[in-house]
């Protein structure tokens, strides 16, 4: 299924970055949310674009959205198929203008991620992939032409997830940095030698681990659902893995409980 909906998936998220960098462009007003998290006209508008898209798409397959109606657990742990939804991933970058914010969907079959898009608009670069397909990058996507999947695969670059072999990049988020993160750094440094901390916002960090720039993405700090599943699914394409902290096992979605636990992005080293 993956490489078929590449080409709609990017045009979705071409349109919701195009709600955005409207919004960016201008001063505008930042709410709080019950959760204490920011939110902006930005993040609605981007919803509401891929809502639409998705639905024309397919129907029948369900969406959960970080700025979507609250989806019980009874309701969607019977889900084997639906669309995972971030349409404004690094609002906090977003306000600060440092242009590290991404449209994040992602395809999850049977609690594990399968297809992935992320597009970062002020950047105006887009990654994507599947499962057995690969993943691949678009740089200047907006103006790129893009007519038909094909077309776009071909003018795409492949990533392979491969690293510098001379030194061990980490990278680590610009607004969260833990102790755990600090200690694991000073591991990976008596296990390789030589490491660059690499610094990177919203799921753009994943993108850094699939395209070999960095070898590890550790997140001990907490994040959502929504924030991780088209990251995941880049990463696995381009050979890497996502696993979970406390067993190493792989990272699986859908629980009764969106929160993430900690996790490690690991590239095809």
């Amino acid at each position: 299924m993956g490489k078929g909906y590449f080409f709609d998936l990017y045009s979705i998220a071409l349109a919701a970055g195009k709600e955005i960098m409207s919004v960016y462009k201008d001063d505008f007003a930042v709410e709080v949310k019950a959760d204490d998290s920011p939110i902006t006209v930005a993040d609605n508008r981007a919803n509401r674009v891929i809502l639409d898209g998705l639905k024309r798409l397919n129907p029948d397959i369900p969406v959960l959205s970080e700025e979507g109606n609250e989806t019980s657990f009874d309701e969607r742990k019977s889900w084997q198929k639906f669309w995972l939804v971030d349409p404004l991933d690094g609002t906090k970058e977003f306000i600060k203008k440092n242009d590290e914010f991404t449209v994040n969907i992602a395809l999850i079959e049977s609690n594990y991620p399968t297809l992935g898009i992320i597009y970062a608009p002020a950047l105006d670069v887009v990654y994507f992939g599947a499962e057995g397909v690969g993943a691949f990058k678009l740089e200047h996507a907006s103006t790129a032409f893009i007519q038909d999947n094909e077309d776009l695969l071909r003018k795409s670059v492949r990533l392979s997830g491969i690293g510098s072999k001379d030194v061990t990049r980490i990278v680590a988020s610009r607004s969260h940095m833990s102790k755990e993160t600090e200690a694991f750094i000073e591991e990976i440094k008596a296990k390789y030698g030589q490491v660059e901390a690499v610094s990177s916002g919203s799921s753009l960090k994943f993108c850094l681990v699939a395209e070999g720039k960095a070898d590890f993405y550790p997140r001990y700090a907490p994040t959502m659902e929504w924030d991780t599943g088209a990251g995941q699914a880049i990463v696995e394409a381009a050979g890497g893995k996502v696993s979970r902290y406390e067993d190493g096992a792989r990272f699986f979605y859908n629980r009764e409980d969106l929160r993430n636990g900690w996790f490690l992005v690991e590239n095809n080293h």
